[in-house]
C-alpha cells in the first residue's frame, strides 16, 4: 500500500459523507492534532445551528431564540442577565434579543414582584405556544445530523463530547 496524498488524508469518512477538512490547518493523518479536532467541532456545530435555523424559520423565531425560550420554559422570570450568563452571550446582546422577541409578542418583561429594582422576563401565552414548534425542530435538527450512526457510536459521541466539555469547562490545560 502506497503513501496517501494530503487529499485522502483530510477525508474524513462518515456513516454516509464524506468532510473535506482540506483547509484545516493541519492535514488529518493517524493523530489528529487538537487544532484539527477543534476545526471539525466548530464546522459540526455551525452545520447544526444553520439546519436549526432553518427548521425553525416556520415558527417565527431567529438563530439564538429558541434558546432564550428554552431558558425560561425552564425558569420563567429571570432577568436579563441571567439568561445572557446562562446561554453564553454578552447582556447587550441579549437585551436586543429581548427586545425583538419582546416585539414578536413571545416574551415581556415586568419588574420583579418582591425587587422592583430588578427586571424580569417571562413568557407569553404566544411564546409558550412555540416550545413545541422548537421541540419539532430540534428532533427534526439531531435526526439529520445522526442519520446513519448506530445506537453504540451516539452513546460514544455523547460520551466523548461531554469529557471534551468537562476538559473546556475545567480551564487550562496542566504541564
Amino acid at each position: 500500500m502506497g503513501k496517501k496524498s494530503k487529499a485522502e488524508k483530510t477525508k474524513i469518512k462518515g456513516p454516509k459523507q464524506k468532510i473535506d477538512l482540506s483547509s484545516a490547518p493541519e492535514a488529518i493523518d493517524d493523530e489528529p492534532s487538537g487544532q484539527v479536532v477543534a476545526a471539525a467541532l466548530v464546522q459540526a456545530a455551525r452545520s447544526m445551528r444553520t439546519v436549526m435555523s432553518r427548521n425553525l424559520v416556520e415558527s417565527g423565531l431567529y438563530a439564538g431564540q429558541d434558546g432564550v425560550m428554552l431558558a425560561l420554559a425552564e425558569e420563567d422570570g429571570m432577568t436579563a442577565g441571567g439568561l445572557a450568563a446562562r446561554l453564553g452571550v454578552k447582556a447587550p446582546t441579549m437585551t436586543r434579543t429581548i427586545g425583538r422577541m419582546e416585539a414578536q409578542g413571545f416574551l415581556h418583561r415586568r419588574a420583579d414582584d418582591e425587587d422592583a429594582r430588578l427586571t424580569k422576563v417571562y413568557l407569553t401565552e404566544e411564546g409558550r405556544a412555540r416550545l413545541d414548534a422548537i421541540a419539532e425542530a430540534g428532533r427534526q435538527t439531531g435526526e439529520q445530523a445522526l442519520r446513519g450512526f448506530s445506537d453504540k457510536q451516539i452513546k460514544l459521541l455523547m460520551k466523548l463530547l461531554r469529557s471534551l466539555d468537562a476538559n473546556l469547562q475545567n480551564g487550562a490545560l496542566e504541564d
